[in-house]
């Protein structure tokens, strides 16, 4: 086996853990506190409750909620300005994907003063940013646990994805009660964004027996538990076992990459400002048939573990096809407002994403074009 290592975050995972998150930042002695998240986290009441709890354990603290859906250079310029501005020293983010990777691109900004733009691609952030505690509201991004940030390009209209071991968070609190404010279209979207990161990381070039049995045990309990999250809101069973699946996929993708549909994925997202879990969740059939001829025996195992037993190529996709349209998410690229005359800027973009260099199979503009046109 070829030398690997595993990196994670300090993990607190529970009912009510919420409610520790001002114990554990007075543990660090920050001088003031920047609190990121975003409108929607606010109205579900969940950013107020980590103020609370910050200030019930005497700290002073900074709020920016002005996190976009898809966060952007701008987001980070003005969060990065209030970091500096009110000398903060600590950063707590509350939300999913959004408002953690806003967090995270925040930090790097104000502690190297430059440009966020200039970390696109792997390990180019020198500096570490500082402190960062994650309070996670979703459960698929699994930004909590991860080295990734992604961060949108409005100018050039794409997504940035910046991949370095100092953006790994130094805590997470996973409270699987946040996520009961979650819609059944975001619970939909981001569990099946957890299925395609145990996917594409159980494939990957840069997987290995420290992230297998994560990638297998996430797409299990995801199988299990997403279509019973999504009927019932309140089902804290579904809740708590898809918040495990998403912190299993999560801890998967950090060590052993992603691969072609993200890399898809983060293209469509970038380029419309879309929602870029519902283009992954209309791609994820067909990448999986391209990448088939190159990871047989892996997508079986995948198999048996999401549905019981390994019939092949065509059932798994057959399953997976099902599995969407018992979710009301079996819509096509184009139902998503992908334009077929937009296709060649999308591969472009999608080819120079970080995230196609753990994909087992290789895959250029004429194959990333034809994907595209198959998902509409």
């Amino acid at each position: 086996m070829p030398m690997r290592k595993f990196i994670s975050p300090e993990i607190i995972f529970g009912s009510g853990s919420i409610e520790l998150v001002g114990q554990h930042a007075s543990n660090l002695s920050p001088r003031r506190v920047l609190v990121v998240s975003d409108a929607g986290v606010r109205e579900a009441g969940w950013t107020g409750s980590v103020e609370a709890s910050l200030r019930n354990s005497g700290l002073d603290l900074s709020t920016y909620d002005r996190a976009s859906a898809n966060p952007c250079v701008e987001d980070v310029v003005r969060g990065a300005r209030r970091y500096l501005d009110d000398a903060c020293d600590l950063v707590v983010a509350v939300g999913g994907g959004s408002p953690i990777d806003c967090a995270k691109a925040i930090g790097i900004m104000a502690a190297s003063g430059m440009d966020v733009r200039w970390f696109e691609g792997m390990d180019r952030v020198r500096v570490p940013g500082p402190p960062l505690i994650c309070v996670l509201t979703t459960a698929g991004s699994s930004a909590d646990v991860s080295p990734f940030a992604v961060i949108t390009d409005r100018e050039g209209r794409k997504k940035m994805t910046i991949i370095n071991r100092l953006l790994v968070p130094d805590l997470t609190v996973i409270d699987p009660a946040t996520t009961v404010t979650m819609d059944a279209d975001l619970t939909t979207y981001t569990g099946m964004d957890a299925l395609a990161h145990a996917f594409e990381s159980y494939i990957s070039n840069a997987s290995s027996p420290l992230t297998y049995l994560f990638a297998l045990e996430a797409v299990k309990l995801i199988a299990e538990n997403l279509p019973s999250a999504r009927q019932d809101p309140k089902d804290m069973g579904a809740r708590e076992q898809m918040m495990l699946a998403s912190t299993y996929a999560g801890l998967a993708f950090s060590n052993a990459g992603l691969g072609l549909l993200h890399a898809m994925a983060h293209s469509i997202g970038g380029f419309y400002d879309a929602m870029y879990q519902q283009a992954a969740c209309a791609l994820l059939e067909h990448v999986i048939e391209f990448n088939h001829p190159c990871a047989e025996e892996r997508y079986l195992r995948l198999e048996v573990a999401m549905f019981g037993s390994a019939r092949g190529k065509g059932p798994l996709i057959d399953l997976l096809g099902e599995l969407r349209r018992d979710l009301g998410a079996d819509g096509g690229l184009e139902s998503i407002g992908v334009r077929r005359g937009d296709i060649h800027r999308l591969s472009e973009n999608a080819i120079h994403d970080p995230c196609l260099a753990t994909n087992p199979r290789p895959a250029g503009r004429k194959e990333v074009e034809e994907l595209y046109e198959r998902a509409m």
